[in-house]
């Protein structure tokens, strides 16, 4: 990709340069950096992704059981939490109320954790990670630091 910059009116209305279009992020941070180690004021570029869209990854099945598990592990957190903070108002009893915290909230986790799956009533049985995604990337200067930019491109 050579870098050339071209005026690009954009969407919030002031006038960039647009010093170059990627189809990947990483070759428009790549950019990015060259422009960085050139010493150029790096505040003043931006990446901006055009085509947007959503991709949803499935990670597998969301269980009843794995919803226990994870209901008991959030509330012996909790549990521990809420018996470390009253543990330090009863000195005496500080291991005591740490653990019976750290158990009710597991068990309390637990029960809430699987009450919820089963509301759920097979719906969205499954874990997802979610991630928005570009069609193509540009970088982007404003339109009076151009000059400047696409010397420091030259040098680095």
């Amino acid at each position: 990709m050579s870098a050339t910059a071209t005026l690009h009116h954009s969407t919030d209305r002031t006038d960039v340069s647009r010093l170059g279009e990627f189809t990947t992020y990483a070759e428009a941070e790549r950019m990015v950096d060259r422009l960085s180690d050139a010493g150029f004021p790096v505040e003043r570029v931006r990446i901006v992704g055009t085509g947007l869209h959503s991709v949803e990854q499935v990670m597998g099945r969301f269980t009843g059981g794995r919803a226990t598990l994870f209901g008991a592990a959030l509330g012996s957190w909790l549990g521990m939490l809420t018996g470390l903070a009253l543990g330090l108002f009863l000195p005496l009893a500080w291991l005591l109320t740490l653990v019976s915290g750290l158990v009710t909230g597991a068990v309390a986790g637990a029960a809430l954790g699987y009450l919820t799956h089963w509301a759920g009533d097979g719906r969205r049985d499954f874990t997802s990670t979610t991630a928005l995604r570009a069609r193509q990337y540009a970088v982007e200067v404003a339109g009076t630091h151009a000059p400047q930019a696409l010397r420091a491109l030259e040098r680095g």
